[in-house]
């Protein structure tokens, strides 16, 4: 993914703050020698403390072979997108029509090295960290082999431990455009009110804030 300076992540943070709060994305794995590669949707947890990405698929998941013949693998995780129309870039004393359009996004990318794993307890320690991120209210009853009621579901899935050893963060947000431009467009991400605008225009306004700051 090209990242030009303005659109790197302003500090660590600022991507750390955003994954915690973006668990959905998408797995690629190199796929065997004549096989395309796999793309697999996929809800995960992140440790930032561990430097580690935590997810399961289905036993009968078709990428199993791919990914212990090449355990090198990127998580790729991109929201708070927006299309942006020609005529809101069109400089000054030129025509709308002549404006080019433009697309605003949030982007991470974990490159990551991938493990299996098999054993019983330790995908049921795996699915405990899952579901006390995603179901923090505690409703749920516990993992356990051989325990009800998902014991018996264990040997079903296999788990995933993603031990991360690259980030890479993107947000797109105009920060190449002049000061009056990117304002323009936030009023314009306001009035227009479509999904996802709310989120790129308080990114867009948050980073110029910092900017501004930073002068």
């Amino acid at each position: 993914m090209l990242i030009h300076p303005w659109d790197a992540a302003l500090e660590e943070g600022e991507w750390q703050d955003w994954l915690a709060v973006h668990d959905f994305g998408q797995l690629a794995v190199n796929g065997l020698p004549g096989e395309p590669p796999h793309v697999l949707p996929l809800h995960f947890v992140y440790d930032h403390e561990r430097r580690e990405a935590v997810t399961h698929l289905a036993r009968p998941n078709p990428v199993w072979a791919a990914l212990e013949a090449n355990p090198d693998v990127t998580l790729s995780v991109v929201d708070d997108y927006v299309f942006v129309p020609g005529p809101w870039h069109a400089p000054d004393g030129v025509p709308p029509e002549h404006g080019t359009p433009t697309s605003f996004y949030a982007a991470v990318q974990l490159r990551c090295v991938a493990h299996v794993v098999d054993d019983p307890q330790a995908k049921a320690e795996l699915l405990h960290r899952q579901l006390a991120h995603f179901q923090p209210e505690g409703d749920y009853a516990p993992v356990a082999p051989g325990q009800e009621p998902f014991g018996r579901m264990l040997p079903g899935i296999r788990g995933v431990l993603l031990d991360v050893v690259e980030v890479r963060a993107k947000f797109k947000y105009g920060g190449n455009k002049p000061r009056s431009m990117q304002l323009s467009d936030a009023e314009r991400l306001a009035g227009r009110g479509g999904p996802r605008d709310a989120e790129a225009r308080a990114h867009q306004l948050r980073r110029l804030t910092a900017s501004d700051a930073d002068d």
